[in-house]
């Protein structure tokens, strides 16, 4: 399994890696990704073994940081020459990010089956050269057929990790594992796994408003952001995992969420980012969401996801650019709306795609099993 930098990537290879473990428990499974990315601390939390390239990707904001580049990748390559030789895989599948290009284009070259997972409505220019050679290319949505051969296209969906797309809790247990009040709305904010700068100046211009309109918090900060609100409400310190109080002050904030499912039950609205995982988790666990799209996003992709939720009546679009000025306002009218958040609420369920892990696992299984037999 390779791929990674950002959660977007990294959780659904999780839970596909999950889903071919569970099927079928023999299997050997092997994470590759970049040293330093997120990915190298992700994926031993799922129980996953992880090997890191020395990989880094073209810097476009300053060409002289480039310079090391060439060499990293072929060191990088060298790395995985080299992983590939001890571990013997009789597939590869990758996911995006820095990693997946050199790991995927390597078991091409040796003939060793390799499947893409694109979560995307436009696909990376990686995933675009790899597609060419790849044996499947899992898709999120139809239409993709202007980056891949249509051929070797699947309609898969987006997978969502096990802890979040089967959920058992409730929505008081998630609440109290949080520290807040159970009879008071939550509001759950997460700018993605590394962070929202628009997102996060808002909720911190607005957080007195939010707590005078009887709103709580769960907020993710990212490292980014990580700190900069402490003593904002009610003086809390920021710790490393976050911080919630058994008094109910009404807010748990921390750089990230580990336990999402939680957050996720405990939410009665969720202001996010309009990425693809986000966009599979809001559905599947059916919340009422505010989108605030990632303008710098590639082909603005992020803006199209959001348009189409606002379209499918499972959602509101805040742009990036207008999120000092509306988010907080509209977060207060919308938490307080019982009537308009269960609309929002059971039109994103309708959305959802609870089985996409199960659809790409078997797949690969299926051909694998053909393959190693003919092998």
């Amino acid at each position: 399994m390779a791929g990674g930098g950002t959660g977007g990537h990294i959780f659904p290879a999780v839970a596909i890696a999950q889903q071919i473990r569970k099927m079928e428990p023999d299997t050997e499974i092997l994470f590759i990704g970049a040293k330093g990315k997120m990915e190298m601390e992700k994926v031993p939390q799922a129980g996953f073994n992880i090997e890191g390239l020395d990989i880094a990707g073209f810097n476009r904001s300053s060409l002289i940081k480039n310079i090391g580049l060439p060499l990293k990748l072929v060191k990088s390559w060298l790395q995985v020459r080299s992983i590939f030789k001890r571990f013997k895989p009789d597939a590869a599948i990758g996911v995006g990010g820095y990693s997946s290009f050199p790991v995927l284009k390597y078991a091409q070259q040796a003939g060793i089956p390799t499947f893409i997972h694109e979560s995307n409505a436009f696909a990376g220019k990686s995933n675009i050269m790899l597609g060419k050679g790849a044996t499947r290319v899992f898709v999120a949505a139809p239409g993709m057929e202007k980056f891949f051969p249509m051929e070797r296209i699947i309609v898969s969906g987006n997978p969502v990790r096990a802890s979040i797309a089967s959920s058992a809790l409730t929505r008081e247990e998630a609440v109290a594992h949080f520290g807040l009040d159970p009879q008071m709305p939550v509001v759950l904010v997460v700018g993605g796994s590394l962070g929202a700068k628009s997102i996060n100046e808002a909720i911190a211009a607005g957080m007195e408003r939010m707590r005078a309109a009887g709103l709580q918090l769960i907020w993710q900060t990212g490292k980014s952001f990580d700190g900069k609100i402490a003593g904002e409400w009610e003086k809390d310190k920021v710790g490393e995992h976050g911080t919630g109080s058994g008094d109910h002050k009404g807010l748990w904030v921390g750089p990230f969420i580990t336990e999402m499912d939680k957050a996720y039950r405990a939410a009665d609205l969720v202001i996010s980012r309009a990425g693809a995982m986000a966009i599979a988790e809001i559905t599947v666990m059916g919340k009422p969401a505010i989108f605030v799209p990632y303008p710098f996003a590639a082909e603005d992709h992020q803006s199209a996801n959001a348009r189409n939720m606002v379209q499918q009546g499972a959602g509101y679009m805040i742009a990036d650019a207008d999120a000092a000025g509306k988010l907080v306002t509209t977060a207060i009218e919308l938490a307080t709306d019982r009537e308009r958040r269960a609309a929002f609420s059971m039109a994103a369920g309708k959305l959802a795609v609870r089985d996409a892990d199960i659809r790409i696992a078997q797949d690969i299984l299926n051909i694998l099993k053909t393959t190693v037999s003919h092998s």
